[in-house]
């Protein structure tokens, strides 16, 4: 016999095994796996299904906090995305960030699916059944651009340049501009799909693919650059990497928490950079928390803006419209292509981006730099109607990270406030009318309170801040863990930002208008 249990709204039955009662709560709230898309935000990533509360302390996923879920039920779920969506419905539409500019929101994306990289929907089909044990560590060692490398997936790099070890990343073409190499039907060959998911991503894995090739350069260079016993290609992939974690904890993480967090999480006094955690403390492997992947890293579906300008050219205001196009569109991406920056096809000629735009370098469009919108409970309007390649089954994402949230049983944001001795917040300020607050929503309402929606409040900060510290500290091949005093050498006076590797690349800084391509004419 089974016993009923009742918790804000929601209904589960106990005792049960609880892997078996994470799989019937995400049937009971609509997610399934049955014809799921391989691709995009309705991609439920491998293992999520069957997530132990408290027995595994490794593995791929786990949990930051043995605490009593909150499951509240789809009406209540069905509420709360209500007042999540921007207009008459959730109120004023949300204010524009002044310290973030929008490419951090992409930025940020880029991140998760490095961190997340699912070995069972990229190129390299390594399978574990179930998902919870012997699956790659979550490092920061851009598994996404690389793959499993050049030996093991030749398909991703310049053949002509697997000469003594100096392999460089395959660069493609729509016929005028640079793309991600595609396969004949028009799909991305990356380590991870989801990184042509829209336009600001796919570019953001192209500019990363010619960072590492520009490095190659430097390497072929200068062969004082290796360490021991090097191959050139070891040797960019070092020097890559670890510019791009200087950037995902000097740069990203210090605008997405604050620097008063940053300043307490990692320790500098010494001399050495040290993480002070108390919450991310993994017993023997890193695992990748529900609470961070779940709830408080989902805090930059909030800073997605509703229409952006890509270039001179797309999403400049005309016939009285509005400037700039949304991100998605309702309808399938292949209904309006030139619409929208939906994703999972080549990019169209003249979309190249004017990375000016969207971060703090010098280039076309800096003098129209779009803002990322401040963290809060409210989405933009586009979020509500996700095309069906990416969200078949559930169109809204502010649904969807709610009903994501019950079906894997995480505890309310005020029980996880209390247990790390924050300061929680009063029902006024949740807004909710006293029930308990979803985990993603209290991170959002709490950096809206606390820090006027400029970065993540003091839950929200120190899940995302020890996650990352923590991640990278156990990575022995991280600058953090194998080198911690080394700087970065390819900025400016020891300090490395993602302007600095745009500008580096050369990637999107020129202006992207009608003006024919340079073309050398073949001899008479």
């Amino acid at each position: 016999m089974s016993k009923q249990a009742h918790d804000g709204g929601g209904v589960h039955n106990a005792p049960r095994p609880t892997e078996q009662l994470a799989a019937v709560t995400t049937a009971s709230h609509g997610l399934t796996y049955a014809g799921r898309p391989a691709r995009g935000h309705g991609y439920e990533t491998r293992g999520l299904q069957y997530l132990p509360l408290s027995r595994l302390h490794e593995g791929r996923f786990g949990r930051m906090f043995r605490l009593p879920p909150y499951v509240p039920s789809d009406t209540e779920i069905q509420r709360v995305a209500d007042l999540m969506q921007e207009g008459p419905a959730g109120g004023a539409p949300a204010l524009n960030s002044t310290t973030i500019p929008s490419g951090y929101t992409y930025l940020g994306q880029f991140v998760d699916h490095d961190l997340t990289f699912d070995p069972v929907s990229s190129l390299t089909r390594e399978n574990d059944p179930d998902a919870l044990t012997n699956f790659r560590t979550p490092r920061f060692d851009l598994d996404s651009l690389y793959g499993s490398g050049p030996a093991d997936e030749p398909f991703m790099y310049d053949q002509d340049s697997l000469v003594a070890g100096a392999a460089k990343l395959l660069v493609g073409t729509n016929g005028r501009d640079d793309d991600l190499p595609r396969n004949a039907q028009g799909v991305a060959l990356t380590g991870d799909p989801r990184n042509d998911e829209n336009t600001f991503v796919s570019q953001l894995q192209l500019t990363m693919l010619k960072f590492h090739n520009t490095v190659m350069d430097l390497v072929l260079d200068d062969p004082h650059l290796a360490r021991g016993s090097e191959t050139p290609f070891e040797t960019a992939q070092r020097i890559v990497r670890w510019h791009y974690q200087w950037v995902v904890v000097h740069d990203f993480l210090r605008r997405t928490i604050g620097a008063d967090m940053l300043a307490e999480l990692l320790d500098v006094r010494g001399g050495v950079p040290y993480p002070a955690l108390r919450h991310y403390t993994p017993k023997n492997s890193p695992y990748m928390p529900v609470e961070f992947s779940v709830a408080a890293y989902r805090f930059g579906h909030s800073q997605i803006r509703g229409r952006y300008r890509l270039n001179t050219l797309v999403g400049a205001p005309r016939d009285g419209a509005p400037p700039g196009l949304p991100t998605f569109t309702a309808p399938s991406v292949h209904a309006d292509p030139l619409g929208h920056f939906g994703g999972f096809r080549p990019l169209p000629q003249f979309w190249t981006i004017e990375w000016a735009r969207f971060f703090e370098v010098d280039g076309a469009g800096a003098d129209q730099r779009q803002s990322a919108r401040k963290i809060d409970t409210l989405l933009a309007n586009p979020l509500a109607q996700l095309p069906p390649e990416i969200a078949r089954d559930m169109p809204s994402l502010a649904q969807r990270n709610l009903t994501r949230g019950a079906r894997l049983l995480l505890p309310s944001g005020q029980a996880v406030a209390a247990m790390m001795c924050a300061r929680v917040l009063t029902d006024d300020e949740l807004g909710l009318g006293g029930a308990p607050a979803p985990l993603w929503y209290y991170v959002l309402r709490e950096a809206q309170v606390q820090s006027d929606g400029e970065h993540l409040g003091q839950v929200g900060g120190r899940i995302v801040g020890e996650v990352f510290l923590g991640l990278m500290a156990a990575d022995p091949s991280s600058w953090l863990r194998n080198d911690p005093t080394w700087r970065p050498f390819l900025g400016t006076g020891g300090d490395f930002t993602m302007p600095d590797l745009i500008a580096f690349t050369g990637h999107g800084l020129g202006v992207t208008d009608l003006t024919p391509p340079d073309v050398t004419e073949p001899p008479a």
